[in-house]
């Protein structure tokens, strides 16, 4: 992995470049209304990467460009690569170990999802997976609130948690989704087994279709009147549940 911040490109042929070279891009903003035939070059290529992209007026992107000559494109390139789930989820297996992975259920919040990350080196995790679409990214802010432990967690990226889960349950690995929809406490499910933990989004939780998959459904014991969790103490909270278990 590369050991730095988030670098910014502009320019359409610099952007296409990019791409065409492998380099990881978090997200490509694009000025509403912007036609041409290296605009199109550049759109086809980032609906076959599937990169997420926003339109933007274009004093969004003389800001993020620093008012160079942006030809009314900017791109984000990650700071780190990410890593393959098979591959990841067979060296991991192989290993003398009890695997535990994190699965991030569309989590937006950069703050949180570095947080999350901080965490999940602290526990042991051997892997962070998150979709494609949605989810926050490992940028500058990602980076420095995870305290540079998102260098050293690997993270992969996948077209939908869904797919996760089937290659995650085909290998034994059982799959627990923190969510306050079941009556079963997270102190009551055996966390000492090959485990990956489910946590949802800051606003709606886990998506519904995600929740039908899953092996467990686990809810935290909440004694005051608030009815919920930031989702990174509330993943720090299963995270450890699963550490004092194993221990």
């Amino acid at each position: 992995m590369e050991n730095n911040t988030q670098t910014t490109i502009f320019g359409l042929r610099a952007i296409i470049e990019a791409i065409e070279s492998g380099s990881t891009i978090n997200k490509v903003y694009l000025q509403k209304g912007l036609r041409g035939d290296i605009f199109y070059q550049l759109d086809k290529l980032i609906k076959i990467n599937k990169i997420t992209t926003s339109m933007v007026p274009v004093e969004k992107l003389d800001r993020l460009s620093k008012n160079k000559n942006h030809q009314g494109a900017v791109a984000q390139i990650s700071p780190i690569e990410f890593h393959d789930l098979e591959k990841l989820i067979e060296e991991t297996t192989n290993q003398n170990t009890i695997p535990l992975f994190l699965l991030l259920d569309q989590i937006s919040d950069v703050r949180n999802f570095g947080a999350i990350i901080r965490t999940a080196e602290c526990t042991g995790v051997h892997g962070i997976i998150i979709q494609q679409n949605g989810s926050a990214p490992v940028n500058a802010e990602t980076i420095k609130t995870s305290a540079g432990a998102a260098f050293k967690v690997p993270i992969c990226k996948v077209n939908h948690i869904k797919d996760a889960l089937f290659l995650l349950q085909a290998e034994g690995i059982k799959t627990v989704a923190a969510t306050e929809k079941t009556e079963d406490s997270v102190y009551d499910i055996d966390l000492n087994q090959p485990l990956a933990i489910i946590m949802g989004s800051e606003h709606r939780g886990i998506n519904p279709s995600v929740l039908k998959m899953v092996d467990y459904k686990a809810k935290l014991p909440l004694l005051g009147a608030i009815e919920s969790l930031n989702v990174s103490v509330a993943c720090g909270v299963l995270l450890y549940e699963s550490v004092r278990q194993r221990l």
